[in-house]
C-alpha cells in the first residue's frame, strides 16, 4: 500500500509515550487525576457534504412545494467561515460523487472545477464516488492530474479498497495504468491523520458494492469494503496514536437495514467513531446509532452543510454531542472570493463547451409558467408526472426533425425517472436549467452528454415495458418509465407482472391506436437507458424479454450503432430538451417562448386503478399471468396425484401388515 512508512518507529515512540505516561500518573494523586481528566476532555467541531454533483453555483429547484434557491459552494463558504471563526480546528469532509450533475462537469477532466472548489471552501479529506468514473478512466486520471497541476489548494483524497494487488497480478490494463500514475501524482491514500487542536483524527476513505454496480465504466477492482476497513482500522491502531476514527464512505444507507451498506460496516467495524455516508442521497435529521459509531448524512447537491461536534468520554469513545443540517439558503451572503473562482469556471464552460451547441449558459430558452412536479415525486409518487411528460415529448419532437424517425409506423420516447437530475421552476429557463435537468454521461464522441439512440421493440415488449414500471418501480424507483405516444393503466392490487389493464398508442391527434403483439414500433431513448433496456431478459433470468432492434428485426448488439446524429454530431438528450423548449410559441410577443399549459394538467399517459373486486383483478389477463396460472393449475394436479399416489401405497401397505399378521 502507497501510504505505510515508518510503521516500526511509530511503535517505538508509541510505547514510549505509553511508558512516560505511565510513570507521570503513577505519581499524581488521585482527586488531581480526576479533575485534569475532567479538564483534558476531548471535543472536536466536523462539517461535511457529500453527493454535491458539480453543483458549484447555487440553483433553483422545487422544495416541498415551493420555487427556492438552494445551494451553491459561495454560501457553504461563508457558512465553513463562521463555523470556523468560534473553531479554526474544525474538521471538513466529504464523501464522495463531487462530480457529474451541472455544467460545470463538462470541463472535469481539462479544469478539476469540482475537487478544486472542494479545496477552495476548506475540505480537508474527500473520497471517490461512482460518478467520478463516468468519463472512464481517461477523464479520472486527467482531472486527478489537472488538479495536482494548478497549485491550488486541495483536499486529501482516500479510499482503501481499491485492489491494486489483484489488479498487479492479473496485469494492469491501459486504464488501470493511467489511474495508477495519477493516484500517485495527486498521492491518493487508504488514510490520512490530521491533528485538530488536541484531537488526533484518522480519516479513511471507502467505495461501496452499489457504488461499483452504478460505475459500469469502472475499470478498478475493489476488495470487501467491510474486509478493507476492518484491516485499515486494525492498521490504524497499531501503527498510529489518534484519538478519534472517521469513515468517509460512497456506500449509503438504505430503508432495509439487512441491505444498508453503512450499517453493516457500522456493526461490523465498532471502532469506527463516525462515518459520513455519501451515495444514496440521504438527508438524516438525525444520526444513526449502531453501538458506539454514529452515521451522518446531509442530502445532496449543496442544499445542507451538515455540523455536528462530538465529545470524549473518560473510556476514550466518542459520541455526538450535537448535530444540525445546516440549510445552505439564498439568504445566506456568498463568499466574493469563492464566487469570483465559480463565475471564471463557467466562463471556460461557455467558451469551451457550450458555443459548440450554439448556447450561453444564461440563454433564456422559455418562460415558464407551469408548476412543475420536484425531483422527489418523482420517486414518491407512481403516476403520470408532467415533467416525464415534456422530457418524453423534447425526445419525440427533437429525433423527428433530425430526420431519424420513420414517419408511416407509430414511434414513442421512454424516459426513465432516474435518469432525470433536476425540475423547472417558475419564470426563465436558461441552458443552464435544462442541462441541469438531464446532465448524465457521455457518448463515443468523447463529448459530455448521453446521446439519444432509435431502436425497436415489438408490442409485446411495450407491454413488457409498461409491467416493469408497474411491477417492479416501486422497489427500484429509478425504473419508473415516462413515455410520450403511448398510454397504459395499470392496477396495484393485482398479481406482480400482471398489472398493467389496458395499452395502447397515441398519434399526435391523440387518437387510440391498438398495440399489435408482433408489430415492430420505433422507440426514442438516451443511450444509458436503451442500454439498461437491453439487460432486461438477463436481469429476470429469462422472464422478461426486451429486445430492442434495428428496423429490420436484427437484435442490436452495439447500441452505438444505432445513435441519432445530425450533420455527424450526436444529438445529445439535454440538447433535444433546449430544442424543444425553442419550439414552443410565443405568446405575448416578447420573442421568448413560452411552455404550454398543457403541461399544467396530466393526459392518461400513466392511469392508475384502485379497484379490489375479482373481476377488476382478473381482467385482461397477460401472457405472464396466464403462464403464472397454467403453472399453479400444474403445481396442484401434481399435488393432487402426490398425495393420491401416497394415499395409495399407504393402504397397499396397510393391507400388506394385516395379512402379514394373520400369518402369524
Amino acid at each position: 500500500p502507497r501510504h505505510k512508512t515508518g510503521g516500526f518507529m511509530k511503535k517505538i515512540i508509541r510505547i514510549q509515550s505509553a511508558l512516560l505516561a505511565g510513570i507521570l500518573l503513577s505519581a499524581a494523586v488521585p482527586g488531581e487525576t480526576a479533575l485534569r481528566a475532567e479538564e483534558t476532555a476531548k471535543q472536536i467541531d466536523i462539517l461535511f457534504t457529500h453527493d454535491t454533483h458539480s453543483h458549484l453555483n447555487s440553483f433553483s429547484t422545487v422544495l416541498d412545494g415551493k420555487d427556492t434557491v438552494t445551494g451553491g459552494f459561495a454560501r457553504i463558504k461563508t457558512l465553513i467561515n463562521g463555523w470556523k471563526e468560534k473553531n479554526p480546528d474544525t474538521l471538513v469532509l466529504d464523501a464522495g460523487d463531487f462530480s457529474m450533475g451541472t455544467l460545470v462537469q463538462t470541463i472535469f477532466g481539462e479544469e478539476a472545477a469540482e475537487l478544486r472548489m472542494l479545496g477552495e471552501i476548506g475540505c480537508d479529506v474527500t473520497t471517490l464516488g461512482n460518478h467520478e468514473f463516468d468519463y472512464r478512466s481517461e477523464g479520472l486520471a486527467s482531472m486527478l492530474e489537472s488538479a495536482a497541476s494548478k497549485g491550488s489548494a486541495l483536499p486529501e483524497l482516500v479510499v482503501c479498497n481499491v485492489d491494486w494487488e489483484a489488479m498487479e497480478k492479473a496485469g494492469l490494463s491501459e486504464g488501470q495504468k493511467e489511474i495508477a500514475d495519477a493516484f500517485d501524482t495527486y498521492d491518493v491514500k487508504d488514510y490520512v491523520i490530521l491533528e485538530k487542536g488536541d484531537v488526533n483524527v484518522a480519516v479513511l476513505g471507502v467505495f461501496g458494492d452499489d457504488a461499483l454496480a452504478c460505475a459500469p465504466t469502472c475499470e478498478l477492482l475493489f476488495e470487501d469494503p467491510v474486509k478493507a476497513v476492518k484491516e485499515t482500522v486494525e492498521e490504524i491502531r497499531s501503527d498510529t496514536d489518534v484519538d478519534l476514527i472517521v469513515c468517509v464512505s460512497h456506500s449509503g444507507t438504505w430503508e432495509d437495514e439487512s441491505k444498508s451498506e453503512d450499517e453493516i460496516l457500522a456493526k461490523s467495524v465498532p471502532e469506527l467513531d463516525l462515518i459520513v455516508s455519501g451515495h444514496t442521497h440521504t438527508e438524516l435529521t438525525e444520526p444513526v446509532i449502531h453501538g458506539n459509531t454514529a452515521i451522518v448524512s446531509a442530502g445532496e447537491y449543496g442544499k445542507h452543510l451538515g455540523s455536528l461536534s462530538m465529545q470524549q468520554d473518560e473510556g476514550g469513545r466518542w459520541s455526538v454531542a450535537d448535530y444540525e443540517l445546516l440549510p445552505v439558503t439564498e439568504e445566506i451572503a456568498a463568499d466574493t472570493q469563492t464566487q469570483e473562482k465559480i463565475d471564471a469556471f463557467m466562463e471556460t464552460v461557455d467558451a469551451g463547451y457550450l458555443s459548440a451547441f450554439g448556447y450561453t449558459r444564461e440563454q433564456v430558452l422559455a418562460i415558464n409558467e407551469v408548476d412543475f412536479c420536484s425531483l422527489k415525486d418523482l420517486e414518491m409518487i407512481h403516476t403520470e408526472l408532467n415533467l416525464g411528460d415534456i422530457i418524453s415529448d423534447a425526445y419525440l419532437y427533437a429525433a423527428g426533425a433530425a430526420g431519424a424517425l420513420n414517419k408511416d409506423i407509430p414511434s414513442l420516447a421512454v424516459v426513465p425517472g432516474g435518469t432525470i437530475r433536476d425540475t423547472y421552476t417558475r419564470g426563465a429557463v436558461t441552458v443552464e436549467s435544462v442541462f441541469n435537468s438531464f446532465s448524465l454521461g457521455t457518448g463515443p464522441d468523447g463529448v459530455p452528454g448521453y446521446p439519444l439512440i432509435c431502436v425497436w421493440l415489438t408490442g409485446e415488449e411495450l407491454r413488457t415495458a409498461a409491467e416493469i414500471d408497474a411491477s417492479v418501480s416501486d422497489y427500484m424507483t429509478t425504473a419508473r418509465l415516462f413515455i410520450s405516444g403511448m398510454n397504459f393503466s395499470y392496477n396495484p392490487h393485482r398479481l406482480i407482472l400482471d398489472r398493467v389493464t389496458d395499452l395502447y398508442l397515441t398519434g399526435e391527434d391523440g387518437g387510440r391506436m391498438e398495440v399489435e403483439n408482433d408489430k415492430l414500433y420505433q422507440v426514442v431513448a438516451d443511450l444509458y437507458s436503451g442500454q439498461m433496456l437491453g439487460a432486461v431478459t438477463g436481469m429476470s433470468y429469462g422472464l422478461l424479454s426486451v429486445v430492442p432492434r434495428y428496423e429490420d428485426g436484427t437484435p442490436i448488439e452495439d447500441f452505438e450503432d444505432v445513435i441519432i446524429t445530425e450533420n455527424g454530431k450526436e444529438l445529445k438528450a439535454w440538447d433535444a430538451i433546449a430544442r424543444y423548449m425553442t419550439s414552443f410559441p410565443d405568446t405575448d410577443g416578447d420573442g421568448i417562448p413560452e411552455i404550454p399549459v398543457y403541461y399544467s394538467t396530466l393526459h392518461g399517459r400513466k392511469v392508475v386503478e384502485e379497484g379490489r373486486s375479482l373481476s377488476d383483478l382478473l381482467r385482461n389477463p397477460g401472457r405472464y399471468a396466464v403462464m403464472m396460472a397454467i403453472a399453479a393449475a400444474a403445481f396442484l394436479l401434481a399435488a393432487v396425484l402426490l398425495i393420491f399416489l401416497l394415499t395409495k401405497a399407504i393402504r397397499r401397505r396397510g393391507r400388506g401388515i394385516r395379512r402379514s399378521r394373520r400369518g402369524v
